[in-house]
């Protein structure tokens, strides 16, 4: 198949071309440009040296999104041809190529998915380097040109999943202009010309699909698939709206002046739903979050401890809470999705920290009783590190390996304060 695209205009300077983005924002670029007559395109930065770059141009920068999940409990798979990339850019292989997109005057949005640990300050890098080696340093080069051409800046859109990944996106650019020499005016152009938004996003994307026929009735080396939920809430601006219309699609997108709220929601039902359940799940022999939903008693104890512990927690209105969970439990029964029960397990510790123990703790707070299903969540962690197979720090397994429960609930390196006090609470499991 010859994979033909519409010519538009290009608006979205996009760092990464790997599936998350290519099934988030690409995509609702794409439907933007249907519904709306947005006449975007993207322009994809490979952000690292080995990247996929060529194989998309081989394909025009075309490819097919696949949509695969449950519908008020039926089955659905949804086509959508995606052709809104423009082109490509290798900051490896033509630097320059790279910096004239500084020069373009249509640019207006940058996003990026850089993973987790893109957005970091990397000593040494240099404005002078062909290129720097971090993305914030490769995008104050970037800035910097379109400074001295006089231009106004970008609104930035970073879906990295770091708190406040907007903030810290702009001072580790700061930090870098100030570090360079480059100047108080360009320091003040970057303050006023450009807007640097915190973003949530919400999708699972499950890329390529190996060893599955998507019966598109064409060959497609770039298809990619992800479930039907989608949520994108951007901490900014309403006037964002007056340039991207989402507001006038059935997007599931979000501008506010306050993120905060949809971000504790996430982490505390979707993320805490995985990691409360993930030990206990690995040491009863499952694998998959999809087989913990078809397990009467994993099912069982997840439903509790999201609607009768978790869910109490929150300030939300608990109809929104409720149908917010209800979603999360459609969303792990998705018959498309093989979401391993080993991959969610890595740094466990940590997770139960951010995900779960403020659940507990403020349970115990309103309630002024435990949450029985919280601390067996937590008793199965310890467990699951001294006698299952768990993928963390090795300085974290070896502690847990070789000290008794009481000296890791008062670790507060592990959990931010001593848990000691829920010692008996969590050995009444121990002879179960």
């Amino acid at each position: 198949m010859e994979f033909k695209k519409v010519l538009r205009t290009e608006k979205v300077i996009q760092f990464g071309e790997g599936g998350f983005l290519r099934g988030f924002v690409d995509w609702m670029i794409q439907i933007l440009d249907e519904e709306q007559s947005f006449d975007a395109s993207v322009a994809v930065v490979q952000p690292i040296a080995m990247g996929m770059c060529k194989k998309l141009e081989e394909q025009n920068c075309v490819y097919t999104h696949v949509m695969r999940g449950l519908r008020n409990g039926e089955p659905v798979v949804d086509k959508k041809l995606i052709d809104v990339i423009s082109r490509c850019v290798n900051p490896y292989e033509d630097y320059e190529e790279y910096l004239k997109l500084a020069d373009v005057e249509s640019f207006r949005f940058v996003v990026s998915n850089t993973t987790e640990s893109g957005i970091a300050y990397n000593e040494g890098d240099k404005l002078s380097d062909v290129p720097p080696v971090s993305f914030p340093a490769k995008v104050t080069a970037l800035l910097y040109r379109r400074f001295k051409n006089g231009m106004k800046g970008f609104i930035f859109l970073p879906c990295e999943l770091i708190s406040k990944n907007g903030e810290t996106l702009k001072s580790i650019i700061l930090r870098y202009a100030n570090e360079w020499e480059l100047g108080a005016d360009f320091i003040n152009w970057v303050e006023k010309e450009n807007t640097f938004c915190n973003t949530l996003v919400d999708r699972i994307v499950t890329g390529y699909p190996k060893d599955e026929d998507m019966e598109l009735g064409y060959e497609d080396n770039m298809v990619n698939t992800s479930e039907l939920f989608h949520l994108w809430v951007i901490e900014g601006p309403k006037a964002i709206l007056e340039e991207i219309p989402f507001d006038k699609t059935d997007l599931n997108v979000i501008v506010t002046d306050n993120l905060d709220m949809y971000r504790t929601r996430k982490v505390r039902i979707l993320n805490g739903a995985h990691t409360s359940m993930t030990p206990y799940a690995l040491l009863s022999g499952l694998e998959t979050v999809k087989s913990c939903m078809e397990d009467a008693t994993m099912s069982e104890f997840l439903r509790k401890c999201v609607y009768e512990e978790i869910i109490p927690t929150l300030d939300l209105p608990k109809e929104e809470l409720v149908e917010y969970a209800d979603g999360v439990m459609e969303r792990f029964n998705n018959p498309y999705i093989k979401h391993y029960l080993a991959s969610i397990s890595l740094n466990s510790v940590d997770k139960f920290k951010v995900r779960v123990l403020p659940s507990l703790l403020e349970y115990i707070k309103r309630e002024n009783k435990m949450p029985e299903n919280l601390i067996f969540s937590l008793y199965n962690l310890i467990k699951f590190y001294k006698e299952g197979t768990p993928n963390d720090d090795a300085e974290i397994i070896k502690f847990i390996k070789e000290n008794d429960v009481m000296a890791i609930l008062k670790n507060e390196k592990f959990w931010g304060q001593s848990l000691e006090e829920l010692y008996e609470e969590v050995m009444k499991y121990e002879n179960k």
